[in-house]
């Protein structure tokens, strides 16, 4: 039975959720996502068992987190959160395992909160901690059509408050490729980590910071050769080209990935989330051999004024037609 890796939108819902990815669900063992909304007023309780976990406001605004670790000292985090991903960076509350959380959007939001919970099962209990959108380090990588932002909020370089997870934002211009050249950190024998990856979209309307539903991109996953696995699972050897909406999931256990590439007319976000064994965070990759050379040419163009496309102060990226 082949394994199911993208997921379209709703998909993955539940009667609490608009995406619950489990790790029995994803077929592994570390990397979860969770998504869901609070009406105003709205409280929702969850503990995090042995899964560490980010509360990262997703659209809507802010909201209230209380975390309660087991034997540790109880914490409360005001988030201001973002109309959308694709108006600002936002602040964050990082909640260890064997913690009790609450939270709760306030009577005074107009549209509610959505959030996402990118989690990982761990083995070390952390403090909560905040995370300031302030202190949220970007970098506009590529150069040409391939420019992109990074926004390394939970990345092992810019946050050591975490214990296996990591995190990071990817906002790409429309019309642009992101993810690219392919690459990969799996189980490969050249590969220095093997993460498992999730890839969870949202497609915005140039010219605006809202969401769109009629827009999409295209995502690319693929083992490439492995001789190593010839005479095992022939599942474990795929090329898949997939067309993405807003909401949609893809869930990467291995091979190379990449290019996304956002639709002309419809800005793509990508939320990465990451977790392996091995004990130490890394997102060591390795590309594609076939294609690292893209590398070099990138020296040679201009950085696609649009980015950085968002700051901690909202949209700071221009159209290629301003001046």
């Amino acid at each position: 039975m082949t394994q199911q890796r993208h997921f379209p939108a709703g998909s993955l819902a539940t009667d609490t959720h608009s995406l619950l990815v489990s790790h029995a669900r994803a077929g592994w063992t570390y990397t979860g996502l969770q998504v869901f909304s609070l009406s105003p007023g709205e409280t929702r309780v969850f503990d995090t068992d042995d899964c560490e976990m980010v509360v990262l406001p997703l659209s809507g605004g802010a909201c209230r987190v209380e975390a309660s670790p087991v034997g540790g000292s109880s914490a409360q985090f005001e988030l201001e959160g973002r109309a959308t991903v694709f108006s600002r960076i936002t602040d964050f509350a990082y909640v260890g395992r064997d913690t009790s959380v609450t939270v709760t959007c306030p009577e005074s939001s107009s549209d509610g909160v959505e959030l996402a919970l990118p989690m990982a099962r761990c083995i070390n209990a952390l403090e909560p901690k905040y995370g300031a959108a302030e202190e949220v380090e970007t970098e506009t990588r590529g150069g040409g059509p391939a420019t992109r932002q990074v926004t390394n909020f939970l990345t092992p370089e810019r946050w050591s408050h975490a214990d296996m997870l990591m995190c990071c934002e990817l906002l790409t211009p429309d019309g642009n490729w992101s993810s690219y050249p392919p690459h990969k950190h799996d189980d490969s024998p050249e590969c220095a980590v093997n993460n498992e990856e999730i890839y969870y979209f949202r497609i915005g309307r140039a010219g605006t910071t809202a969401y769109s539903d009629s827009g999409f991109g295209m995502h690319r996953t693929y083992t490439g050769p492995r001789p190593d696995l010839v005479n095992t699972d022939p599942d474990l050897l795929f090329e898949e080209n997939v067309k993405v909406g807003d909401g949609d999931v893809y869930l990467i256990p291995r091979g190379y990935h990449g290019p996304c590439i956002a639709a002309p007319g419809y800005p793509m976000y990508y939320l990465n989330v990451l977790a392996g064994p091995g004990g130490d965070r890394s997102m060591a990759f390795c590309d594609d051999p076939t294609h690292h050379w893209v590398r070099d040419s990138w020296l040679s163009m201009d950085a696609d004024p649009r980015c950085p496309m968002t700051s901690a102060d909202g949209v700071v990226g221009r159209r290629r037609d301003e001046p």
